[in-house]
């Protein structure tokens, strides 16, 4: 029927229902005067059940519409080609189905998604061009740092998409994951900044404590040398230990010096009244046997009565410690030991190996030359004395 669902119905009786039926085939009509339109009566009192029944079961009426409704359609519509084959119904259904699901699964493009194609080649641009400048700091740094930096690069990155991408409802979606491409990649330089600072203080921190263990075995022990490689250590961490790990690891390192300095000072007097008993010790051989003089050898032990008796009978360690007599024998031991000039800790036993050889070779030159002589006469003869 062509037009047929389209006339006016006629309203002798004034309803409503039917005006309104009525306008709204007005309105229809006035779209197009070339449309067909076919209109089936109720099939079932049943609407519910309706997929369940058979012909027989609906109403004959509906039965004779439908069937017209089949040669109307079939003799409108025409025949689909695809790739220069027709299709029928059913290959029809399973083409138009496939292409739905192509459309839900974003295989073929739409306006949307070509929009998207083209901000993503930009947004991975713009991502390599934050990668890259971040690339070139140079870790381990201090977060505040590395946060000024990462938000000016993100910055300027947002800028050049903001000033490429298109369109404005699919831009904001490639904004977001720009963002957040960005902070994982943000993520990654902060994990590496972390590893960076931790191996470096480390590292530091392992070279100052060997430092402090050497300075606890000198030989002869000086707290010159041991302030100033104090001071050397402290101020090569500041500087050199930088990055999130810098707070941790200077506790540690406070921690370490403070330990170190106090057992350094605690040995350090006890240990050179030490080496002032050796010393008196060795005097008195040298006083005996090498130089043969009787004063070295009664200084030599006089110096060692006095160490080993009257400093532990009369002064405590801080009477001794303190004693005027005492820092000035330290500021003298000082001069001596750690000098611009020459490190003794390092040079003093080359150097009594050759004192030892001079003063063995003097001493057989002279009595290869003049035969031994005693410094003072200590034994005479009788047969000496009588002539």
């Amino acid at each position: 029927m062509v037009n047929e669902a389209l006339r006016r119905v006629p309203n002798s009786d004034g309803d409503a229902n039917i005006d309104k039926v009525n306008q709204i085939r007005d309105s229809l009509a006035v779209m197009g005067d070339n449309n067909t339109a076919f209109s089936l009566p109720q099939p079932h009192l049943h609407r519910t059940k309706l997929c369940d029944m058979k012909d027989v079961e609906l109403d004959p009426d509906y039965v004779n519409k439908r069937e017209q409704l089949k040669e109307v359609v079939a003799s409108i519509i025409r025949p689909k080609i695809v790739q220069g084959k027709f299709l029928n119904g059913k290959e029809f259904v399973l083409f138009f189905e496939q292409i739905l699901d192509a459309l839900n699964q974003g295989e073929i493009p739409s306006t949307g998604s070509l929009v998207e194609v083209f901000n993503k080649g930009i947004l991975e641009r713009c991502l390599k061009l934050y990668t890259e400048q971040m690339a070139n700091i140079v870790l381990p740094m201090q977060g505040e740092s590395l946060q000024k930096a990462h938000g000016q690069q993100r910055d300027a990155a947002m800028s050049v998409f903001g000033e490429q991408h298109f369109g404005r409802r699919h831009a904001r979606k490639s904004v977001d994951q720009l963002e957040a491409e960005i902070e994982k990649v943000y993520k990654d330089i902060r994990l590496a900044n972390e590893y960076q600072s931790s191996k470096l203080c480390e590292a530091m921190y392992t070279r100052c404590e060997d430092k402090m263990d050497e300075l606890q075995a000198l030989r002869l022990p000086s707290m010159a040398k041991f302030n100033a490689s104090f001071l050397q250590c402290n101020q090569s961490f500041e500087r050199e230990c930088v990055g999130p790990s810098n707070s941790y690891y200077q506790q540690r390192m406070m921690k370490m010096l403070g330990k170190s300095k106090s057992l350094f000072i605690k040995e350090y007097n006890q240990r050179l009244l030490k080496w002032l008993v050796v010393f008196s010790l060795v005097m008195v051989v040298l006083g005996r046997f090498v130089i043969k003089f009787f004063l070295v050898e009664l200084g030599a032990w006089i110096l060692f009565v006095f160490l080993e008796t009257y400093t532990r009978m009369f002064w405590s360690d801080d009477s001794l410690y303190f004693n005027p007599v005492w820092n000035s024998f330290l500021a003298t031991w000082e001069t001596l030991v750690y000098n611009p000039i020459l490190d003794l800790d390092r040079w003093a036993i080359p150097i009594c190996v050759v004192a030892a050889i001079v003063v063995v070779n003097w001493r057989c030159y002279r009595r290869m030359r003049h035969g031994p002589r005693w410094s003072l006469p200590v034994y005479r003869n009788h047969k000496d004395r009588s002539n």
